[in-house]
């Protein structure tokens, strides 16, 4: 069997912990940022977790994760 491709922007996106947690970057931090408050955007900086629902998904975009 051929090997399989990984889906290059997943890989941009997603990284996947030793404990085979998927991290993401949360959303919302681009732009009009003055009317966010700055608790608000200090924890847009920390990495997100994808849940449960949506790591099977993931998982098959990247298979040598």
């Amino acid at each position: 069997m051929p090997k399989l491709k990984t889906k290059r922007g997943a890989a941009k996106r997603f990284s996947i912990t030793k404990t085979g947690k998927i991290k993401r970057a949360k959303a919302f931090k681009s732009h009009i940022l003055t009317s966010k408050s700055t608790k608000r955007k200090r924890s847009l900086r920390k990495p997100g977790v994808i849940s449960n629902v949506e790591k099977k998904n993931i998982r098959r975009l990247l298979p040598y994760g």
